[in-house]
Formats: C-alpha cells, sequence, structure tokens
C-alpha cells in the first residue's frame, strides 16, 4: 500500500514540531492514508526515515523552518512548506501529495514558466528564513541554560558573585561563571549554525571564528548574522572552486585549504566591519533602552503585538532574541515585557474556555485546560490552533491582550532577569506578584475579547441554520 513519507521540524522543536505531526497524522486518517513523519525536536530526530521508507510512495512533505536534511529526498515528488501550513492546512497538503501535483526536487520541475521566478524568488526568501531560524534553534538552550543560571545566582544577592561585596557567596558566584559562560557563546553559537545549514561544517568553523569576532568587536547580534551568511555563502562558493582538485586531496581540502582559507576571509571581513556594525547595534540597543524609560506604552505595544503576531515565529522571535542580549548587558526590564507578552496568548485562550464554554466545542474546551500549563511555562505556541481557525480576528486580540501584559510591566519597572520560564522563575522576578497581575490583567482582557466572540458566533450560526431550514421548508 502506498505511503506518504512527512518530516516536521520548528526552530525550537518544542510546540509547532509535533503540532504539525498530529494534524497531519489526524488528517491522513480521516482521508484513510498511511503516514509517516520523522520529527526534528528539541531532543533530536524521532521515527527517523529510513531509504526503505522510501519505496512505493506518493510523495514527500517537508514542514520545516530549519534545515532537515531534505537532500535525502533529491528525484522524489517533493512539497515543502513552511511548519505553520501543515498545522493549518493539512488535509490540503496531503491532497496534493496524493494527486500527484508535485514536483520533484532538485529535478524536472512542473512549475508553469510564467511562474517559475516567483517561485525561484520565493524559494530563495525561504531559504534565508530557514539558515536564520537554524541559528537562532541551536542559540536557545545556550540562552536558556546559561540565562537561568545568573537569574539563579542572584537569589543570594545582586552582588553575590563579586568578592568584594559583603553579599558574596560561593555557590552564587560558580552559578554566575558557569552561566556568563554558556551565555557569553551565544552569538557565536547563532553564527556556527547559520553557516552550517547553509554550507555544512566548513562553513561552521568560519561562522564560529566570525560569531567570536562579532563578540569581541562588540558587533553582537547583528554582526552575528552578517558572519553567518557571509561564511556559510563564501564557503559555498570555496567548496565549488575546489571541485576540480583530485580525489586523493580531499582530505588536505576539507581539513586544512578550506578551514584556513575560511576563518581567514570572514576574520578579516568582521575584525573591518566589526566597529561600524557595533556603532549600529549599540545605537539600536540605546534607542529601546531609553524607549523604556521615555514610552513605556509604545514600548510595551510593539513588543505586545510582535510577541502575538506569529506565536513563537522570527517576529516573535526578534523580540525574544532582543531580550535576551539586553539580559546580556544587565538589562533585566526589557524582558519583563517579552515574558508577559509571550505568557498571555495560551492563558486568554485557557481563561477564554473556561468562563465561556458555550463558546467552544468540547475538544476545545480540553485544549484550553493544556493552556493553563503552556501558558505558565512560557510556551505561546498554545494558542496556534485557536487562532488557527480564525486568524483574522483571533490574531488582533491576542495582540491586544500581549499589549497590556507588556505596557503594565514596563510601567511599573518590573525586572524579569531570566530569559525563559514563566511563572516557574517567579523567585528571581523583582515584583513577583505585581508581575503576575500584570499578566492576568492582559489575559483576561484577551479572554473577554475572544469569549464573548465565540459565544456571539456560537448563538448566530444556529439562527441562520434555522432561518435556511425555514427557507427551504417554504420552498
Amino acid at each position: 500500500m502506498k505511503k506518504i513519507i512527512a518530516v516536521t521540524g520548528c526552530p525550537t522543536g518544542i510546540a509547532h514540531t509535533f503540532m504539525a505531526e498530529e494534524a497531519l497524522k489526524t488528517a491522513a486518517k480521516k482521508l484513510n492514508l498511511e503516514i509517516k513523519i520523522e520529527t526534528n525536536g528539541a531532543s533530536g530526530v524521532e521515527n527517523e526515515i529510513t531509504p526503505d521508507d522510501l519505496n512505493d510512495i506518493y510523495g514527500v512533505i517537508i514542514a520545516a523552518d530549519k534545515d532537515v536534511n531534505a537532500e535525502r529526498f533529491n528525484g522524489l515528488p517533493v512539497i515543502e512548506v513552511p511548519v505553520k501550513e501543515a498545522i493549518h492546512h493539512p488535509v490540503e497538503l496531503i491532497n496534493k501529495v496524493v494527486s500527484g501535483q508535485l514536483s520533484l526536487r532538485q529535478g524536472i520541475s512542473t512549475v508553469p514558466a510564467a511562474e517559475k521566478k516567483k517561485y525561484e524568488q520565493e524559494s530563495f526568501g525561504r531559504q534565508i528564513y530557514k539558515h536564520l531560524m537554524s541559528g537562532v534553534s541551536n542559540m536557545l538552550p545556550f540562552v536558556v541554560a546559561g540565562g537561568i543560571l545568573i537569574a539563579i545566582s542572584f537569589l543570594w544577592g545582586i552582588y553575590s558573585a563579586d568578592p568584594n561585596s559583603p553579599q558574596y557567596n560561593a555557590i552564587a558566584a560558580t552559578l554566575m561563571q558557569v552561566g556568563q559562560q554558556a551565555f557569553s557563546i551565544m552569538v557565536p553559537v547563532f553564527t556556527a549554525y547559520i553557516a552550517w545549514s547553509i554550507s555544512g561544517r566548513a562553513g561552521m568553523v568560519a561562522g564560529f571564528v566570525g560569531g567570536l569576532l562579532a563578540n569581541a568587536t562588540g558587533a553582537g547580534f547583528l554582526g552575528g548574522i552578517i558572519a553567518g551568511f557571509a561564511a556559510g555563502y563564501f564557503m559555498l562558493l570555496v567548496r565549488r572552486l575546489l571541485d576540480g582538485l583530485p580525489r586523493q586531496y580531499e582530505g588536505l581540502k576539507s581539513i586544512f585549504i578550506m578551514p584556513l582559507i575560511g576563518v581567514l576571509v570572514i576574520g578579516v571581513l568582521m575584525v573591518l566591519l566589526g566597529k561600524p556594525v557595533a556603532a549600529i547595534n549599540n545605537g539600536m540597543m540605546g534607542w529601546l533602552s531609553s524607549l523604556q524609560q521615555a514610552n513605556p506604552i509604545l514600548l510595551g505595544i510593539v513588543v505586545g503585538a510582535m510577541c502575538s503576531f506569529d506565536f513563537g515565529g522570527p517576529v516573535n522571535k526578534a523580540a525574544y532574541v532582543t531580550g535576551t542580549l539586553l539580559l546580556g548587558q544587565g538589562n533585566f526590564f526589557f524582558m519583563a515585557g517579552v515574558s508577559a507578552a509571550c505568557i498571555t496568548p495560551p492563558l486568554v485562550i485557557a481563561l477564554a474556555t473556561t468562563f465561556f464554554p458555550k463558546g467552544f466545542s468540547e475538544e476545545e474546551r480540553a485544549a484550553g485546560m493544556v493552556n493553563y500549563i503552556l501558558g505558565c511555562t512560557h510556551i505561546t505556541e498554545g494558542a496556534i490552533p485557536f487562532a488557527a481557525k480564525d486568524p483574522l480576528r483571533v490574531i488582533p486580540m491576542m495582540m491586544i491582550a500581549s499589549s497590556i501584559s507588556a505596557v503594565l510591566s514596563y510601567s511599573l519597572h518590573i525586572e524579569v532577569p531570566a530569559p525563559h520560564g514563566g511563572f516557574l522563575i517567579l523567585p528571581l522576578v523583582s515584583k513577583p506578584l505585581t508581575w503576575v497581575l500584570c499578566i492576568l490583567a492582559g489575559s483576561a482582557c484577551g479572554a473577554v475579547m475572544l469569549g464573548s466572540w465565540r459565544l456571539w458566533n456560537s448563538r448566530k450560526q444556529p439562527t441562520a441554520a434555522l432561518q435556511a431550514g425555514g427557507q427551504n421548508a417554504t420552498l
């Protein structure tokens, strides 16, 4: 019996990956089709696709926002989409595969000539996004582990890691040292994995050195992006230029020539660009910090809207990464608003399904209970299934709710020294009860909006059905 092959993967490997898997499984079951799904999650590859699995298949669905080794499917019918597409439209994807509408990967394209240029442009932009998300995905564990260890060290006092302070504590100093080391390689790891996603190990070496120099020159995250893409694409060029070397020089090429050229060129590039990029980076961070004091309402609206725009996607990640970078500079205020905005959407769902039960199905109410846990642990993605059903209405509601939470957090000058953890890090928050109340205020506003809309909509549908029935009876 023919089957469908699918691969899912998101930048963090926590929520979207497995939500896409579940959506595809459910859709395949409804269509009475066999499907095997490989997940590329935070803990690694599970249910891995083997060469034997690629026999007698309809085609392959790659729903991923990071590199999932798609080259192994070259020559097969493949459709490559963002992971959210599998969550929102699994039936449509499966129908495309079964109906034979797919082109062969790196084979003869079935895209009409008039659309080919547009397709290629979209494909390039999609690749840029995937490379960037590969860097973010591999960077996040370092950020979370290092940031939380630093934050825990503050339990003994803000200056507990300073040997010259009366607050000094050996345990706190050790936690601070370990956390700072993990946190300090955030940019090099980010840069290295962008380059690795583009050109493999050769790019990774040059990218890591470029990231270290971005740190050393103060170019930071912006410099890391430049170094990562420069290293990746430059090493692709070098590899092609060296393709003519005899096979017996393969070891010399991969271990000596390519790393040497890559490190030299990218290293010199970052030394030259370091100071100008650092000036831009510092100016941007300074503007955000000043906005925090001068106009916390505007900052809260911007951060809240970003965090709830795509629920863990690139816009959300831009706000989150900015917060983590400011944490590294000792700014604990910015992350308070970011975390509050990220926690709010799943709590909106949880509260709405609890206090407006008649507006939701039994299945939605069960999912709503799970969102209490997801929200309290800073997992924004729990809101995606609800937003996907009515994005034009639900997403603006979430953005308003998150903005309220962020504005209140900034206005009340709350400090959050850890980059993740939700309510698990409350002992580290400067005003824990106030912060929780800020988040609940925004969540409650969102829940009232969403719950009222769903109630009105559920009452409207039976009325419309009744009127339609009356008209049919008259006819």
